[in-house]
């Protein structure tokens, strides 16, 4: 079973060849690499330029900055594979999860896993404010699609990619979180979820989402159970 990962990057020189090499390296047998540089200002974009030719990589930059979600939708168009991840580039997860992760889709089980990072696994300590939030966004997609997760915006969301590729993406940024929820519930799929380990970092350390993009997820939530 091959496993598309579509890994958006932007401005992440210091980790995008890690988080390539720990890809290739998860243990799952047939992988597909598409990289999106979303036109990065750094030198993210002549790291990925040397990297040699290979068929498991896909490399595409865009020419100017549009958003992680409209990464994704350019890295959805290239998918072959019979399962899609997204992968962010900065360590904070670990693609050492994806064998775990595929194996109630590869069993036949499920259509989607998501990868929940407040279940129990080992994660680390991230601020109150950060935890509260990603809470109160998940309770409300809850109680919007009648699902009922732990993370809905976990970046592990693991899907059938032929189901996949049937939604057409909109948002630019971050609220392709709640929109892949939104649109997934909707076609009543079998969702498994298990948990992850996650490795938080601070803003300091190059985090990117902020409180608009949290105040933004909760017009998205709504508007992808209800009007889209």
């Amino acid at each position: 079973m091959k496993l598309s990962v579509l890994i958006p990057v932007y401005n992440e020189e210091k980790t995008v060849l890690d988080v390539i090499r720990r890809v290739r390296a998860c243990g799952v047998p047939e992988l597909e690499l598409i990289v999106v540089n979303d036109c990065s200002r750094d030198g993210t974009r002549r790291l990925l330029d040397a990297l040699p030719p290979s068929p498991d990589l896909i490399i595409v930059h865009h020419p100017h900055n549009q958003g992680k979600g409209a990464a994704i939708r350019t890295a959805q168009a290239r998918v072959t594979g019979d399962v899609a991840v997204i992968q962010d580039a900065d360590l904070e997860y670990d693609p050492e999860e994806f064998p775990r992760l595929l194996m109630p889709i590869a069993e036949g089980r499920a259509d989607a896993v998501f990868g929940s990072r407040f279940s129990g696994s080992e994660i680390r300590v991230d601020t109150c404010w950060h935890y509260l939030g990603n809470k109160l966004l998940t309770l409300t997609s809850n109680v919007c699609s009648n699902l009922w997760l732990t993370d809905m915006e976990t970046c592990y969301k693991m899907i059938r990619a032929d189901l996949f590729k049937s939604f057409r993406l909109e948002c630019n940024r971050f609220g392709i979180e709640p929109e892949l929820t939104a649109k997934l519930a909707r076609t009543h799929c079998r969702i498994y979820e298990l948990p992850i380990a996650y490795h938080a970092r601070g803003f300091d350390e190059g985090k990117k989402i902020g409180w608009k993009d949290g105040v933004a997820a909760f017009w998205y939530i709504f508007k992808y159970n209800f009007l889209a």
